[in-house]
């Protein structure tokens, strides 16, 4: 691989000699700009205001705009005589646990090459220093006309460093969650869950860019005389999905998908939200007339069982007066015959 920067590791007073080279490779298909009308190229050409004419690669340098407009020239023997230890140099300022990076800070990536047989010894000695610690070195480098941050880690046998935007580079998530109070139900994040568990994790080797693909079948076929390839048809949409049954529909599907057995528990179905009735509001039930009429004025007609049990009870009272009053008169006649007696008694004894 080829280097796109040389320079040294500074660790402590230990320096390492590497070589920057890129990690990663881009796979985008790029497209030229034509002229619409004929398919002429579009292109753009280096021009000098001064000359008014095209220069070549070599010819072209660096400058710095002033407040006036005005260009200060600055050649690449400026940049590198930089009264900074970053000039040429990845310093390491400190060791800290890979939690500790935001992965929004993340930025390009690089591996650090050992530069010769010098660079070889100090640079296993720094890679297994970081596999012993499980930390991540944070250094600062220059590259490209400024001074960045980086971060260092062990990548199988090889040291990689990724570059790190400064913190004040990163913007804060203002405006981005929703305005609105949403609760999440209990049962709602177990279906999440379940969905979670269902998609398990992927072999991130087998995943592929797509559009890459159907891009470059479009081209073959438009190369080739032949009609390219139609879209599938978007999903119908205009339904608002119920969530919970959203969510069981995915975890049967993502299950399906796996060949396992789906639940045998009923499963909710997706439907839209049944709509509002406007005439249960706008017109109240209406009453039937005779009815009401009939149950607020007349008084309900006595029942077989509620005659006879009036019958029992007027009897049953009856019978109770009728045996009160011969137990007074007996008491009455007792008491009488007791006076007689004894006034018969007093005059004999006169």
């Amino acid at each position: 691989m080829r280097s796109i920067w040389n320079g040294a590791i500074s660790f402590g007073l230990v320096s390492i000699p590497i070589k920057l080279v890129n990690a990663t490779e881009n796979h985008t298909i790029s497209f030229r700009q034509i002229h619409t009308e004929d398919g002429g190229r579009i292109r753009y050409r280096k021009v000098c205001e001064l000359e008014d004419r095209e220069v070549s690669s070599a010819e072209i340098g660096k400058g710095w705009e002033d407040a006036d407009g005005s260009i200060i020239p600055i050649t690449e023997d400026d940049l590198s005589h930089l009264p900074i230890p970053t000039a040429k140099t990845i310093e390491i300022v400190a060791f800290v646990p890979a939690e500790r990076i935001d992965p929004l800070q993340m930025d390009a990536a690089y591996y650090l090459q050992a530069g010769g047989a010098p660079a070889a010894k100090p640079y296993t000695l720094l890679r297994e220093a970081l596999k012993r610690s499980n930390k991540v070195a944070i250094a600062k480098y220059a590259l490209r006309g400024r001074e960045r941050l980086g971060m260092l880690r062990v990548v199988g046998d090889a040291i990689a460093m990724h570059g790190l935007l400064w913190p004040d580079e990163v913007r804060a998530p203002e405006g981005v969650a929703p305005d609105a109070s949403v609760t999440v139900r209990d049962k709602e994040l177990d279906l999440a869950d379940a969905l979670m568990d269902t998609l398990g994790e992927v072999d991130l080797d087998d995943l592929h860019d797509e559009y890459r693909e159907a891009v470059e079948e479009l081209v073959a076929a438009k190369a080739a005389g032949e009609e390219p390839p139609e879209a599938p048809a978007p999903p119908s949409g205009g339904k608002v999905l119920d969530l919970m049954a959203a969510l069981e529909s995915s975890v049967r599907a993502a299950k399906e998908s796996r060949g396992e057995e789906p639940s045998k528990d009923k499963e909710a179905e997706v439907r839209s939200l049944p709509q509002r009735k406007q005439s249960s509001r706008a017109t109240p039930k209406q009453t039937d007339t005779k009815k009401s009429t009939s149950a607020g004025t007349q008084p309900r007609k006595p029942t077989a069982k509620s005659t006879s049990a009036t019958k029992k009870t007027t009897a049953k009272t009856a019978a109770k007066k009728t045996t009160a009053a011969k137990k007074t008169t007996a008491k009455q006649a007792t008491a009488k015959k007791t006076t007689a007696k004894k006034a018969t008694a007093r005059k004999r004894t006169a």
